[in-house]
């Protein structure tokens, strides 16, 4: 798989001078500038060389040996020679080449506080904003396929690449990069991650090979292996479910939090335990009290059938995971948001009492109907769910309609990233690697995620 080279855009310089290319270079590369004062004093002293010398190679090196050889009255001449350089730099073009990655700049048309357009020496102070905010403002961007662009800005003001998206996701009252948007965060624990948070990878050493930022979703499977990402990326804004960190240099990315997020501890209701206890206390395997809580929550939103059998209790059961999908496709949720496990955003709908209750022709016990509310893949909502049609249909050389129809729903559930066309009828390798990102999504290992759709992975699929 090719991972896309991300980029990030350098603002106009407002002076050419020597002095101002060098201090741009040394902060585009996540330097102190005073760190490079012998790489800059060895420029002006070849830059003299070549002035005093005419040009020519016999003048600069007389020079190089004359200033190794005398003493106090050769470092005096440097001196001078590096006068004459800074002089004649004015006109000269920068020694080296520009970086691709740039510093911080306004809104674009919208210029900072300041003089002529130039940013304040104190930074603005940082916008207040809540998690559901920051994931809907990220959304706009991956509805309206926003194109990725280090050079273009969105209507917003925003640049177009990854960490101009954040910046914008944030409501930053500019557009910041890689290598800045940490002074606006607290590091946190990736298993604190939520909504709103950010995975940020910044290569000090070559800002331009590798720095990427995305925004965190989510989980997308209880063992937290993969989570749900949005990211500004080519060709256009994409919510894709991502391996933790990403998909390379995963143990780079770090996780954050924005300073001015707004809204997490204003959590209301009767509940006596309001808070969010993380994703690990539910799904297979869990056995605790916030499982028998959510069994009681769900009851009294409409989930009464599902639980017919045996009441709520501390052991996640098939009868939580179906409860939690039908109130999740209530909100209308879909793919990864209603995989019938409990996040941060399901559990505050909850605890708090809002959102829409699941309706009572829309629901049964397990393994029961879904009615209209049920996804169905192709044939759209009120659509019976497909049965699976067997492991024959989904081998090399096969052509039919059940591929179409598994690979329709990959793409729903956000799983799509691997077709370069299609889906169509015909199995490839495309199909197997689609089916295979599902699978490790929903925790399995070797040959329980070989690719190929079993009965399981196809009642997941369509559930």
């Amino acid at each position: 798989m090719t991972v896309p080279v991300f980029e990030e855009f350098e603002p106009a310089a407002d002076c050419d001078c020597a002095g101002c290319a060098q201090q741009r270079r040394a902060l585009a590369a996540g330097e102190h500038p005073a760190a490079r004062g012998c790489r800059g004093a060895l420029v002006l002293f070849t830059a003299a060389g070549v002035v005093l010398g005419g040009g020519g190679g016999a003048a600069a090196a007389t020079a190089v040996g004359s200033a190794a050889t005398s003493g106090a009255s050769g470092a005096s001449g440097a001196a001078g020679a590096r006068s004459a350089a800074v002089g004649s730099a004015a006109v000269a073009e920068d020694p080296e080449p520009g970086t691709e990655q740039g510093g911080t700049g306004p809104l674009h048309g919208r210029p900072l506080p300041g003089s002529s357009g130039k940013p304040a020496t104190t930074p603005p102070p940082l916008r207040p904003v809540t998690r559901a905010e920051i994931i809907n403002r990220a959304k706009q961007w991956v509805a309206a396929k926003v194109p990725y662009s280090m050079e273009e800005y969105w209507s917003d003001g925003y640049r177009q690449d990854c960490s101009g998206f954040v910046s914008m996701a944030w409501n930053m009252a500019g557009n910041e990069w890689t290598g800045s948007l940490a002074k606006y965060a607290t590091p946190i624990k990736r298993e604190q991650l939520e909504p709103g948070d950010i995975l940020l990878f910044h290569n000090p050493e070559n800002p331009t090979r590798g720095s990427h930022v995305t925004i965190f979703g989510g989980w997308a499977d209880y063992t937290h292996t993969y989570y749900v990402a949005y990211e500004q990326t080519k060709p256009h804004t994409r919510k894709q479910v991502t391996p933790m960190g990403y998909w390379s240099n995963a143990e780079r990315y770090l996780p954050y939090r924005y300073k001015g997020l707004t809204g997490t501890t204003t959590v209301s209701g009767p509940v006596a335990t309001d808070a969010y206890p993380g994703g690990t206390a539910f799904g297979p395997g869990a056995k605790n009290k916030y499982v028998t809580q959510l069994g009681e929550m769900l009851i009294a939103r409409g989930a009464k059938s599902f639980y017919a059998a045996k009441g709520p209790g501390p052991a996640w059961g098939e009868a939580d995971r179906l409860a939690t999908e039908a109130f999740q496709l209530a909100q209308g949720w879909r793919g990864a948001d209603a995989d019938g496990l409990p996040g941060p955003a399901t559990w505050r709908l909850l605890v708090t009492k809002q959102g829409k209750n699941i309706p009572a022709a829309g629901v049964s016990g397990p393994g029961g109907a879904r009615g209209p509310s049920s996804p169905s893949g192709p044939g759209g909502p009120g659509a019976a769910k497909p049965k699976y049609p067997g492991t024959g249909y989904f081998r090399p050389g096969r052509s039919n309609a059940h591929v179409t129809r598994l690979g329709r729903q990959l793409v729903e559930r956000g799983f799509g990233k691997h077709y370069t066309s299609g889906p169509g009828p015909r199995w490839s390798e495309a199909d197997r690697r689609a089916v295979e990102a599902f699978q490790r999504a929903q925790g399995w290992r070797g040959a329980a995620a070989d690719g190929f759709p079993g009965p399981e992975t196809w009642r997941r699929l369509f559930a």
